[in-house]
Protein backbone atom coordinates (compact mmCIF):
# COMPACT_ATOMS: atom_id res chain seq x y z
CA UNK A 1 0.00 0.00 0.00
CA UNK A 2 2.48 2.82 -1.25
CA UNK A 3 0.18 5.88 -0.12
CA UNK A 4 -0.10 4.69 3.45
CA UNK A 5 3.59 3.95 3.09
CA UNK A 6 3.90 7.08 2.42
CA UNK A 7 2.11 8.66 5.15
CA UNK A 8 3.91 6.28 7.89
CA UNK A 9 7.03 8.01 6.22
CA UNK A 10 5.99 11.53 6.79
CA UNK A 11 4.61 10.79 10.35
CA UNK A 12 8.81 9.84 10.81
CA UNK A 13 10.05 12.30 9.34
CA UNK A 14 8.22 15.05 11.02
CA UNK A 15 8.98 13.08 14.47
CA UNK A 16 12.77 13.01 12.81
CA UNK A 17 15.69 14.79 13.94
CA UNK A 18 15.25 18.19 11.62
CA UNK A 19 11.74 17.00 11.19
CA UNK A 20 8.79 19.24 13.13
CA UNK A 21 10.02 20.13 16.92
CA UNK A 22 6.62 20.34 18.02
CA UNK A 23 6.00 16.37 16.86
CA UNK A 24 9.64 15.08 18.37
CA UNK A 25 8.56 16.52 21.63
CA UNK A 26 4.91 14.50 21.24
CA UNK A 27 4.05 11.65 23.73
CA UNK A 28 1.49 8.97 23.62
CA UNK A 29 -0.41 10.69 26.92
CA UNK A 30 0.27 14.67 25.22
CA UNK A 31 -1.80 13.43 22.19
CA UNK A 32 -4.57 11.91 23.48
CA UNK A 33 -6.70 15.12 23.19
CA UNK A 34 -6.00 15.29 20.14
CA UNK A 35 -6.73 11.95 19.23
CA UNK A 36 -10.15 12.29 21.12
CA UNK A 37 -11.02 15.42 18.97
CA UNK A 38 -10.00 14.10 15.96
CA UNK A 39 -12.49 10.87 16.57
CA UNK A 40 -15.72 13.49 17.64
CA UNK A 41 -14.75 15.10 14.12
CA UNK A 42 -14.82 12.04 12.23
CA UNK A 43 -18.66 11.28 13.78
CA UNK A 44 -19.71 14.59 13.15
CA UNK A 45 -18.34 13.85 9.27
CA UNK A 46 -20.39 10.38 9.34
CA UNK A 47 -23.11 12.04 10.59
CA UNK A 48 -23.66 15.05 8.51
CA UNK A 49 -23.31 11.93 5.49
CA UNK A 50 -20.36 14.21 3.44
CA UNK A 51 -18.34 11.69 1.61
CA UNK A 52 -15.13 14.49 1.67
CA UNK A 53 -15.45 14.99 5.23
CA UNK A 54 -15.75 11.36 5.89
CA UNK A 55 -12.43 10.92 4.16
CA UNK A 56 -10.82 14.11 5.55
CA UNK A 57 -11.77 13.32 9.02
CA UNK A 58 -11.06 9.11 8.66
CA UNK A 59 -7.45 10.31 7.22
CA UNK A 60 -6.86 12.41 10.64
CA UNK A 61 -8.00 9.39 12.84
CA UNK A 62 -5.60 7.06 10.71
CA UNK A 63 -3.03 9.97 11.51
CA UNK A 64 -3.21 10.00 15.12
CA UNK A 65 -3.00 5.95 14.51
CA UNK A 66 0.49 6.59 12.74
CA UNK A 67 1.12 9.42 14.81
CA UNK A 68 0.91 6.83 18.01
CA UNK A 69 2.95 4.10 16.17
CA UNK A 70 5.66 5.66 14.72
CA UNK A 71 6.13 7.20 18.81
CA UNK A 72 5.68 3.49 19.44
CA UNK A 73 9.15 2.12 17.51
CA UNK A 74 10.98 4.15 19.79
CA UNK A 75 9.86 2.14 22.65
CA UNK A 76 7.40 4.62 24.59
CA UNK A 77 5.48 1.82 25.83
CA UNK A 78 7.99 -0.44 26.62
CA UNK A 79 9.24 -2.71 23.96
CA UNK A 80 8.80 -1.22 20.45
CA UNK A 81 6.06 -1.86 18.30
CA UNK A 82 5.36 -0.62 14.84
CA UNK A 83 2.49 -0.46 12.41
CA UNK A 84 2.82 -3.62 11.50
CA UNK A 85 2.54 -5.26 14.89
CA UNK A 86 -0.67 -3.40 15.50
CA UNK A 87 -2.19 -4.24 12.44
CA UNK A 88 -1.74 -8.30 12.83
CA UNK A 89 -2.84 -7.78 16.45
CA UNK A 90 -5.80 -5.90 15.69
CA UNK A 91 -6.62 -8.98 12.43
CA UNK A 92 -5.74 -11.29 15.00
CA UNK A 93 -8.27 -9.62 17.36
CA UNK A 94 -11.21 -9.58 14.91
CA UNK A 95 -10.76 -13.22 13.39
CA UNK A 96 -10.95 -14.37 16.98
CA UNK A 97 -13.82 -11.83 17.62
CA UNK A 98 -15.88 -13.89 14.41
CA UNK A 99 -15.77 -17.45 14.50
CA UNK A 100 -18.63 -17.36 12.47
CA UNK A 101 -16.62 -16.31 9.52
CA UNK A 102 -13.31 -17.09 10.45
CA UNK A 103 -13.48 -20.58 12.57
CA UNK A 104 -13.11 -24.24 12.22
CA UNK A 105 -15.72 -26.23 10.34
CA UNK A 106 -17.04 -26.49 14.04
CA UNK A 107 -17.06 -22.70 15.39
CA UNK A 108 -18.48 -22.25 11.45
CA UNK A 109 -21.75 -24.42 12.56
CA UNK A 110 -21.74 -23.54 16.44
CA UNK A 111 -22.01 -19.70 15.92
CA UNK A 112 -23.50 -19.35 12.40
CA UNK A 113 -24.90 -15.92 12.21
CA UNK A 114 -27.24 -15.00 9.86
CA UNK A 115 -28.09 -11.14 11.80
CA UNK A 116 -26.86 -9.08 13.10
CA UNK A 117 -28.66 -9.74 16.26
CA UNK A 118 -27.10 -13.64 16.02
CA UNK A 119 -23.58 -12.18 15.71
CA UNK A 120 -24.19 -10.17 18.99
CA UNK A 121 -25.50 -13.12 20.66
CA UNK A 122 -22.22 -14.90 21.16
CA UNK A 123 -20.32 -11.43 21.04
CA UNK A 124 -19.52 -11.04 25.00
CA UNK A 125 -18.66 -14.68 24.66
CA UNK A 126 -16.09 -13.86 21.98
CA UNK A 127 -14.52 -11.00 24.24
CA UNK A 128 -14.47 -13.48 27.63
CA UNK A 129 -12.77 -16.18 26.05
CA UNK A 130 -10.26 -13.30 24.96
CA UNK A 131 -9.55 -11.98 27.79
CA UNK A 132 -10.30 -14.21 30.35
CA UNK A 133 -8.77 -12.39 33.66
CA UNK A 134 -11.94 -9.45 33.28
CA UNK A 135 -13.47 -10.21 36.48
CA UNK A 136 -16.72 -7.73 36.12
CA UNK A 137 -18.96 -6.96 33.13
CA UNK A 138 -17.41 -3.31 33.27
CA UNK A 139 -13.89 -4.57 33.15
CA UNK A 140 -12.51 -2.66 29.93
CA UNK A 141 -15.40 0.15 29.87
CA UNK A 142 -13.54 3.04 29.39
CA UNK A 143 -13.38 5.49 32.54
CA UNK A 144 -12.56 8.02 30.36
CA UNK A 145 -15.70 8.21 28.00
CA UNK A 146 -17.42 11.22 28.30
CA UNK A 147 -20.62 11.09 31.25
CA UNK A 148 -23.57 10.21 29.20
CA UNK A 149 -21.59 8.00 27.03
CA UNK A 150 -20.21 6.19 29.80
CA UNK A 151 -23.83 5.90 31.27
CA UNK A 152 -25.04 4.26 27.90
CA UNK A 153 -22.41 1.98 28.07
CA UNK A 154 -23.04 0.72 31.68
CA UNK A 155 -26.76 0.81 31.26
CA UNK A 156 -26.27 -1.54 28.24
CA UNK A 157 -24.22 -3.95 30.04
CA UNK A 158 -26.83 -3.95 32.87
CA UNK A 159 -29.46 -4.66 30.12
CA UNK A 160 -27.65 -7.49 28.64
CA UNK A 161 -27.33 -9.10 32.39
CA UNK A 162 -31.32 -8.31 32.68
CA UNK A 163 -30.62 -6.65 35.90
CA UNK A 164 -32.72 -3.56 33.99
CA UNK A 165 -35.04 -3.17 30.76
CA UNK A 166 -33.96 -0.42 28.69
CA UNK A 167 -37.39 0.29 27.87
CA UNK A 168 -37.87 1.90 31.91
CA UNK A 169 -35.52 3.90 31.30
CA UNK A 170 -36.13 7.57 30.17
CA UNK A 171 -34.47 8.38 26.64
Amino acid sequence: HPKLDALIAVAHKLRSPGGCPWDAEQTHNSLTKYLLEETYELIDAIESGNRDEIIEELGDVLYQVVFHTDLGATGSAGEPFDIETVAEVSAQKMMGRHPHVFGTPEELERYAAKTGDDVMLNWDAHKQREKPERASVLDGVPQALPALALADKVLGKAEKLGLIDASDVPA
